[in-house]
């Protein structure tokens, strides 16, 4: 009876050894699972009083190719004289409209947003907390012309010298931006309809 039981042990021990190899063979031999669609983030930092067209649109480009998630960061410079967090209804009126042109034409594309606001005293100094906060692959960006606002020549050097993943600059022409609407941003300032958390967030930069 003892010689029965430790036989039926031993055979239980051999199936249950083989099985556990197997299973280690297969995990051996299975492919890893895809990264989900989206993972990847697009960072698309702009500036007040205009937006390039042709930057956003090739940022949008290299979104859908990659089936990245777009991120457009609105630099908001704070002065000295004022905390870091202050209020800064002025800006939040061009940042609001300016994120919403973005949302739209990437909409039109099935791609995905997700909008930021970065303060800093300067440009330079909101594009390293951006750098610093924010996770991302590629950064696409509109440099300054005589004709557009955007990040000047000393930025970009620093961006490139600074910033990980890879950065795409380009130069945009005098047709090329996209202005906010200021009646819409008047009426958006003005009160009601209330806004969503992320324009309230806007709002009270």
């Amino acid at each position: 009876m003892t010689g029965l039981l430790i036989g039926l042990i031993v055979v239980l021990a051999v199936a249950v050894g083989g099985l556990i190899a197997r299973q280690r063979s297969d995990a051996r031999r299975r492919p890893e699972a895809a990264p989900a669609a989206g993972a990847r983030r697009i960072l698309f930092p702009f500036v007040a009083s205009a937006l390039s067209g042709r930057a956003l649109d090739a940022a949008l480009r290299l979104a859908r190719a990659e089936e990245a998630t777009l991120m457009p960061v609105f630099l908001a410079r704070v002065p000295m004289h004022l905390p870091i967090d202050a209020p800064l209804p002025r800006q939040a009126g061009i940042a609001i409209p300016l994120q919403e042109a973005i949302e739209q034409r990437a909409n039109a594309f099935g791609i995905p947003v997700d909008s930021r606001i970065e303060r800093g005293r300067t440009y330079r100094h909101a594009l390293r907390r951006m750098i610093a906060d924010e996770h991302f692959e590629r950064i696409v960006v509109a440099a300054a012309t005589r004709e557009h606002p955007g990040l000047h020549a000393d930025d970009v050097a620093w961006l490139l010298d600074n910033a990980p993943g890879e950065i795409v600059v380009l130069r945009p022409s005098a047709q090329d931006p996209i202005v906010p609407s200021a009646p819409r941003a008047a009426r958006r300032l003005a009160g009601p309809p209330a806004a969503s958390p992320r324009e309230h967030a806007a709002l009270t930069l």
